[in-house]
């Protein structure tokens, strides 16, 4: 069953939280972080992405870049930017968009549950992410941003949440610059803590990493490494455990996550469209944007004109839980068949465009000339992710994108 711990979690005072907490360092390019801290030295930003306070074009991987990582974590713990709580506590981190809110319990989970897979993950990581993410750790032996975590809905969780909700008044409460709420209320009560740890311990076997997985494996590691070096390990040491935010799955939402292609692979327009009928029902929509409305539904835009895409039932197998996902029959039967894309992790002839920035995105790109042609995707379902984790099986490629975003420096998790 699940490990779960209260830690004394790091916090900026509540006059400057708004100001400090920041999007995840990898939604955000250096430009664009440069830009969002501009003129606010609270930024969280001047910690998880550094290069902002160094020359423009400045390598992110440098260590020079690392240093003023450091550098930065000290100077906000010296100015009282954040300060930490008196004892370990448990925190109830509620995210509200579009009128719909979902309540996580922030923790810390056990790097023995990742490495046991009592963590299931559904996406591969990449080795050279990894070390950049430990680096940070070891920089500011801290979990400086959380990971984001599921796990089965459970009614005596939520009836404890939402108790507390309704009873005491959070630490935090703003909405931040793009329109989301984030609330925060600290659970300092060492009954209901325990509570909730043994509701984890005893009755939710797994959880499962829905947006963070090189920040997993990157604790996990680091966790590994401060073992090696400690001879009296007893594996409740601090290190052992890294900070999560877990949500119950029947409240989150994964939105869409597009493709863009800059090129037909040789084909006319015309002769793209005929090679598409082999495998698709291929209609013309018109002008206006069009949103899949179903699984197995795509959209595409091509040329000033969207279409749509319905995949053949001979294409694709609803039992299978890779084969089911519109990801892989978009990959298999158009990037790879018809247009040549082999591997979506190396080739610099498709971009990915998250749900949150619209279709109009989609469209804006092809018709500036950057792009050929655009493919808008039904969403995944939070059962098919749970699924494939449940299975061993590991998705395509920028397959989810969970929105609202957790914000980082809310709380922040030391390893001593």
């Amino acid at each position: 069953m699940a490990i779960i711990k209260p830690f004394k979690g790091l916090r900026p005072p509540k006059e400057i939280v708004k100001q400090l907490a920041s999007r995840p360092y990898d939604v955000l390019n250096s430009e664009e972080a440069r830009a969002e801290a501009a003129n606010n030295p609270y930024s969280l930003l001047h910690i998880t992405k550094a290069e902002i306070d160094l020359p423009v074009g400045t390598d992110e991987h440098s260590q020079e870049v690392y240093d003023k990582v450091t550098e930065n974590y000290k100077k906000f713990k010296d100015n009282k930017w954040l300060i930490q709580d008196e004892d370990e506590y448990l925190y109830i981190y509620a995210q509200t968009m579009d009128g719909r809110t979902q309540y996580g319990i922030l923790t810390c989970s056990h790097r023995d549950d990742y490495l046991s897979e009592k963590i299931k993950k559904h996406e591969l990581t990449l080795k050279a992410k990894e070390e950049d993410r430990m680096i940070h750790i070891r920089n500011t032996n801290a979990n400086v941003e959380p990971v984001f975590f599921t796990y089965p809905a459970n009614k005596k969780i939520d009836e404890i949440v939402s108790n507390i909700v309704a009873t005491q008044e959070p630490e935090y409460d703003f909405i931040a610059d793009e329109g989301f709420g984030h609330t925060l209320w600290v659970i300092k009560d060492k009954a209901i803590i325990q509570r909730i740890v043994d509701i984890f311990d005893k009755e939710i076997p797994y959880l499962y990493v829905a947006d963070g997985h090189h920040r997993t494996a990157a604790a996990a590691l680091v966790g590994g490494e401060q073992k090696a070096k400690n001879k009296n390990h007893t594996g409740k040491e601090e290190y052992n455990y890294f900070m999560t935010v877990i949500f119950p799955d029947n409240q989150l939402k994964i939105i869409d996550y597009n493709r863009v292609v800059k090129d037909l692979n040789g084909l006319s327009k015309e002769e793209f469209i005929e090679k598409l009928k082999a495998t698709f029902k291929v209609e013309e929509m018109g002008k206006d944007i069009y949103k899949p409305a179903q699984l197995h539904e795509f959209s595409m835009y091509i040329d000033g004109k969207w279409y749509r895409l319905t995949a053949k039932p001979s294409t694709y197998d609803d039992s299978d839980p890779i084969g089911v996902l519109d990801v892989t029959i978009l990959s298999n039967l158009v990037l790879d068949k018809i247009l040549g894309i082999k591997d979506l992790r190396t080739s610099n002839r498709i971009d990915f465009v998250g749900g949150i920035r619209g279709l109009g995105e989609l469209k804006r790109r092809v018709d500036s000339g950057e792009m050929a042609v655009a493919f808008a995707l039904y969403p995944v379902s939070m059962q098919q992710l749970i699924n494939i984790a449940d299975t061993g099986n590991i998705m395509p490629p920028k397959t989810t994108w969970f929105e609202p975003k957790l914000r980082s420096g809310l709380v922040i998790h030391e390893l001593e």
